[in-house]
């Protein structure tokens, strides 16, 4: 039986085309399974601590996964166009399709999509990942497409980003990619030292370390803006032509890096200024129980005001009370 548009999902075909990105599921699941865990917990928290444990833990998982998942995402750069161009090679036929170019840190992706999918006896739905990551060889991807006969539009739109191309588009988003994603890595490391720091009550170097995460992670973008904003080639397809736009990664990760950087600014502000407020937020605040132990030790009785305390020897640890008569 045939899945997802007639076809297999495990096996590789000329128009594979796969209705998810098993890396991000993957990574979403897991921060989803740790919030369902702490969230199972969350009853055994009394008082106002309980909202303010809930919040921090929202905000710390949400940009612990942020700062991951776009590492492996395919949509930094993307763009759409629609056009009535060739099909095949040396072929008069004309399609109507849906041309869409995606840009990650570690390859791009082209989509070709028929309006409607059903044209010339065929089912024109396409999505073909050419990578250029650590370890793979994109114009070896290329090739490979040209052996798997891949529609002509695909070809073209790979071609532009190939180091046999003048646009030399290849080795700018390479090497960008491979910045941007060591940058995230990093960003990924100071936030799991400052998770740690938080709860080890160290709230001062933790907020410095959540603002290390945001001046990564903003450094990041502005390695992929710098390489975003560098002269291409045009991608024409008759009289349109192919033009991209930051995708949701890009915004998403400068929302986070905005985040933490308001994040780490409000602690330091707060451990200089009013420290007291930070330890309420962080429920480290011990007047509560300070005061409690205090009207524990207090006398039942008024009465008892005029009671002496006299301490035996340290030897016998022991107390003993005498009223006055």
């Amino acid at each position: 039986m045939a899945l997802w548009n007639g076809s297999y999902p495990f096996y590789p075909g000329a128009n594979a085309c796969f209705p998810f990105d098993t890396t991000r599921a993957v990574i979403v699941t897991i921060f989803l399974s740790m919030l369902v865990t702490f969230i199972i917990i969350l009853p055994g928290i009394r008082g106002k601590g309980r909202l303010f444990w809930f919040l921090r833990l929202v905000l710390g998982l949400f940009i612990g996964a942020v700062v991951l998942t776009v590492q492996f995402t395919r949509d930094w750069e993307t763009g759409w166009v629609q056009a009535n161009t060739s099909y095949k090679s040396f072929s008069p036929i004309q399609v109507n399709v849906d041309i869409g170019l995606h840009i990650g840190l570690v390859g791009v992706n082209i989509t070709l999509r028929g309006n409607p999918v059903n044209q010339i006896n065929e089912t024109i739905n396409y999505n073909e990942h050419f990578p250029w990551n650590f370890g793979a060889d994109y114009d070896r991807s290329y090739s490979e497409g040209l052996k798997k006969g891949l529609p002509s539009p695909i070809l073209y739109v790979a071609e532009k980003f190939s180091t046999q191309s003048p646009c030399t588009t290849h080795r700018q988003y390479r090497i960008a990619g491979h910045y941007v994603s060591l940058t995230l890595w990093l960003a990924f490391c100071t936030w799991l030292i400052s998770i740690l720091l938080f709860s080890m009550s160290i709230l001062l170097y933790g907020g410095h370390m959540l603002l290390l995460t945001a001046t990564l992670i903003l450094f990041s973008l502005l390695f992929f803006f710098t390489v975003r904003n560098t002269s291409k080639c045009p991608i024409q397809f008759g009289p349109v032509s192919l033009r991209t736009s930051y995708g949701e990664s890009f915004w998403l990760a400068l929302a986070t890096g905005l985040l933490c950087l308001l994040l780490g600014l409000g602690i330091i502000i707060l451990s200089s200024v009013q420290p007291e407020k930070l330890k309420l937020i962080f429920s480290l605040d011990k007047r509560s129980k300070e005061e409690v132990w205090d009207k524990s030790c207090l006398p039942a009785e008024p009465s008892c005001s005029a009671q002496d305390v006299l301490m035996g020897p340290l030897g016998e640890l022991c107390q003993v009370t005498a009223t006055q008569l």
